[in-house]
């Protein structure tokens, strides 16, 4: 009888402890890792962070597995422009993406000249580096670094390919109550500008909004279990760092 307790005591616990934890996922917030190099250089792959789930209020992706429990969202907050936000892919409805929010429902996106335009209106972006070097997959590749001022003064970095291979696009209008993400990694991102596969976002693909980074390491070095390259593989000066 004592052991059957101690088990009911145990599995009572544990169905506790998942109930809880599922409320603050649900809820709150909910980790998410980077695994590619589409927003270099805010975000890393190796980045751990945390995403505010009731940023933008709540649809049936707030949920593990996306259950069909809202069929809108609700206690909705509309987001901001220049915001690193998760979503749910309209391909899938099921894959989760970070990207920078550029497009709000009813702007008018472009590229020209490899300059963006909101609205007809250039977006100022300011050089700061010549020489950086960062990652497109398991390529490294030479780029330019700007500072990105948008429209409501958010300001990011962004890069671009030396080259600048990405000059000119079509238009994007941005539908009613959906939005047009990039990544900060212009030339290696697959996003809204790829409307097969990415498209305009709808509001209630919203997931959250990446708040920080709370754990980050390099697995080119070393994995986490490999302790004796921590001094090398784990980016300390990234933790707990706001995204911006």
């Amino acid at each position: 009888m004592i052991i059957k307790k101690i088990i009911i005591d145990n599995l009572k616990t544990l169905f506790y402890a998942l109930v809880i934890a599922l409320i603050i996922r649900s809820l709150f917030l909910q980790p998410f890792y980077i695994p590619s190099s589409s927003m270099e250089p805010s975000l890393l792959v190796g980045d751990r962070l945390f995403v505010t789930k009731y940023s933008y209020g709540y649809s049936k992706h707030s949920f593990p597995f996306s259950p069909p429990i809202l069929n809108k969202r609700i206690m909705y907050t509309e987001p901001n422009r220049g915001d690193v936000v998760v979503f749910k892919t309209p391909a899938d409805n099921r894959t989760d993406y970070i990207k920078r929010l550029i497009g709000l429902p009813g702007d008018k996106i472009q590229f020209i000249d490899s300059n963006l335009y909101i609205n007809n209106n250039e977006i100022f972006k300011s050089l700061i580096s010549k020489s950086d070097i960062i990652f497109c997959g398991n390529r490294t590749i030479d780029v330019f670094t700007f500072e990105e001022k948008l429209e409501n003064n958010k300001l990011h970095k962004t890069v671009y390919l030396k080259n600048f291979s990405y000059n000119d696009s079509d238009t994007f209008i941005v539908p009613e109550n959906h939005y047009f993400f990039l990544g900060d990694n212009r030339d290696c991102s697959k996003d809204s500008r790829f409307l097969s596969s990415v498209g305009y976002v709808h509001k209630d693909n919203l997931v959250g909004k990446a708040q920080f980074i709370f754990f980050s390491s390099d697995k080119k070095i070393g994995s986490f279990f490999e302790f004796w390259k921590w001094h090398e593989s784990i980016r300390f000066n990234r933790f707990f760092k706001k995204i911006i």
